[in-house]
């Protein structure tokens, strides 16, 4: 009988609805593909203006809680510390965030602004200026400003309020136990349909590109059924992948991403105009700053155009789509993190490697293509988008061997994308808890590749991305609800941090039992508290004449034992225990699907039972480990 931490209401609506939409989308492509792209032109038609002030909001309101009181707020228990590296974060945050599609757009995107500009003259220097300043708009921090607003309202209610990771807690201080409802279920059922068809579409351009760069390199024939197989085996590394975890697998991947991708973007840098690239990163930033706000706020209203719709509407639409999945994952990798550090980081750093990138393999397709190869790089982006960079690649130097290193670069992006979207759906369909069955998260795995397959076999991969981004338009709206309750929630928490009365101790209990400890924090306190708390009394001890005294640990934690001449030695140890965290609030699940807390337990080898000293100082373990000392001393 198979284990299970599902909340059934969501996992099987879920999966119904998403299998009643690929139903759709096999048996009709034609139809499903004509009816969800009215339905997109219509939406971005009517609320075009919506999509661009919304995002203008959610640039201002991160960029406001990042330079405010607010940042000084932690993602967690005030002396939580971060889970991951700084490095491996950032990796996380930029293979993610983008992925597949930095591989995909970095030469496409630029070539086809600079062919077909919206206000330059075609293939001029001025139709590449305004390239790149368009590139740059699209991919910078307007989008990562979504992903920020998901991520830091999660991350904030799940590591700092012990809410479930899932969307529904972000609106909890908005409809307080009403989202334990329809209304949460709805929320949640929302974001694993949206997360999953977004991968799914990603999945198909991948592949797409995998398959054009191993026709370019080996011949292997381009055609369905290869990408078929393409995405079987991808799929069945992401599978490996997501069993291992986070910590495991999706860390080293993503760290083996940004190790690839810098390796590429140099040879590229070095190999292509290395001095006119750093001159046009810089200036190509100088122009994105002087049209930043202009851009943020074009909509073409006295002289309307499709450019538009087709291109910076599109790409608002497709982020906001995006953001429950890197939005949940981001904020399950940032526990730690404090607000302003959070948003610096997930807002600036990937954005300004992005701008590198597209910089470098931008500003040299376009120098190309006005050079040596005349034209051939904007007649094959034309043609195939997927083909564009390895036609690009035909410019360079050791083209085989860059080729086949972009092609790794895919698939290992392909592989990301898969096992932190698995992992992310997983979390929403199981209540928030991240210690689920192995089989729930390789079901969600398999019915993401199950879909880029069937979707590409029925030719219906337009019409799912086109459901997507109609999907947006509700999801920007519960956005905007999750910033009133975020901003709400943190003005709450500011004003209990300003008060300075007695009350103290109780608020930093009521933070312990309200954002409870992971794992990693209990070993944290060992290493910096405990093991020194004990290693000083077993000092003091043994300069008391008491030397049969020894301080020791193993992974379980760290023990104190004094000898004692009748054989009932003193034993204090600290270690680590589990426990399903307590249904403190409407949404918690059952217990049997409840995540875990992790609590720092003292135990005596006097009968007394174990006691919990999470978040003590060591002068407060001192003071413990005396007071059961003195009872020893007094029975013995």
């Amino acid at each position: 009988m198979l284990t299970t931490k599902m909340n059934p209401r969501v996992f099987w609506g879920a999966s119904a609805i998403a299998g009643g939409l690929l139903l759709l989308a096999l048996m009709a492509p034609a139809t499903s593909d004509l009816l969800f792209g009215r339905a997109q032109a219509w939406v971005i038609d009517t609320f075009g203006w919506f999509y661009v002030a919304s995002v203008a909001g959610f640039l201002l309101f991160v960029a406001v809680l990042a330079v405010g009181p607010t940042g000084r707020l932690k993602l967690g228990p005030d002396d939580a510390e971060p889970d991951f590296p700084y490095v491996s974060w950032l990796a996380m945050l930029f293979a993610a965030g983008m992925g597949i599609g930095l591989m995909y757009f970095a030469v496409a995107e630029p070539v086809q602004h600079y062919i077909a500009p919206p206000e330059a003259q075609p293939d001029t220097l001025n139709a590449a200026r305004e390239a790149m300043v368009i590139t740059y708009t699209h991919w910078g921090v307007h989008a990562w400003a979504i992903y920020a607003v998901v991520g830091l309202s999660l991350g904030y209610f799940a590591h700092r309020k012990g809410l479930p990771l899932t969307m529904r807690s972000s609106l909890y201080p908005l409809l307080g136990k009403r989202v334990n409802g329809w209304l949460g279920d709805a929320v949640d059922i929302f974001a694993i349909c949206g997360t999953l068809f977004g991968i799914a579409t990603s999945l198909g351009l991948g592949v797409a590109q995998m398959n054009s760069g191993l026709n370019y390199v080996f011949g292997v024939p381009s055609h369905v059924m290869m990408q078929v197989g393409l995405i079987a085996v991808v799929m069945g590394a992401a599978t490996i992948s997501v069993l291992t975890g986070v910590d495991k697998g999706v860390r080293r991947l993503s760290e083996l991403n940004l190790v690839i991708a810098v390796c590429l973007m140099l040879f590229v840098l070095i190999a292509g105009p290395t001095l006119f690239l750093l001159r046009a990163y810089v200036q190509n930033f100088g122009l994105y700053l002087d049209h930043f706000f202009v851009r943020t706020f074009t909509l073409y209203a006295y002289e309307p155009r499709a450019w538009m719709a087709d291109w910076t509407l599109f790409y608002w639409a497709w982020w906001i789509a995006w953001s429950p999945f890197v939005g949940m994952f981001i904020a399950r990798i940032s526990r730690g993190r404090t607000v302003r550090e959070f948003l610096i980081g997930v807002l600036l750093v990937p954005s300004a490697f992005t701008f590198l990138w597209m910089t470098v393999f931008g500003n040299s397709a376009m120098s190309l293509d006005l050079s040596v190869a005349a034209g051939a790089i904007s007649e094959a982006v034309q043609a195939d988008l997927s083909t564009a960079l390895f036609r690009f690649l035909e410019y360079l130097p050791g083209t085989a061997i860059t080729s086949i290193l972009a092609i790794a670069l895919v698939a290992v992006f392909f592989v990301t994308s898969a096992d932190s979207g698995s992992l992310v759906i997983d979390t929403l369909a199981s209540g928030g808890a991240e210690d689920t069955p192995r089989w729930q998260r390789i079901y969600w795995c398999l019915v993401q590749g199950l879909a880029a397959a069937l979707l590409l076999l029925a030719g219906g991969l337009g019409a799912l991305q086109a459901a997507t981004l109609v999907a947006a338009l509700p999801f920007a709206v519960i956005m905007i609800l999750a910033c009133f309750g975020l901003a709400r929630q943190m003005n709450a928490d500011l004003k209990g941090e300003a008060v300075e009365t007695d009350a103290a101790p109780l608020r930093e209990q009521l933070k312990r039992i309200l954002a409870p400890a992971s794992r990693r924090d209990i070993d944290r306190q060992i290493a910096r508290h405990g093991a020194p708390a004990l290693e000083e009394v077993r000092a003091a001890v043994a300069a008391e004449g008491l030397e049969n005294s020894e301080v020791q640990s193993d992974e379980n934690g760290v023990w104190l034992r004094v000898e004692h001449a009748n054989g009932r030695d003193f034993l204090y140890r600290l270690g680590a225990r589990s426990r399903p965290r307590p249904a403190l609030t409407a949404l918690e699940a059952p217990e049997s699907r409840r995540a875990l807390e992790w609590r720092l337990s003292a135990v005596t080898g006097d009968g007394a039972r174990p006691r919990d000293v999470t978040g003590f100082t060591r002068a407060q373990i001192v003071a413990d480990v005396l007071e059961h000392l003195q009872r020893w001393r007094l029975a013995a």
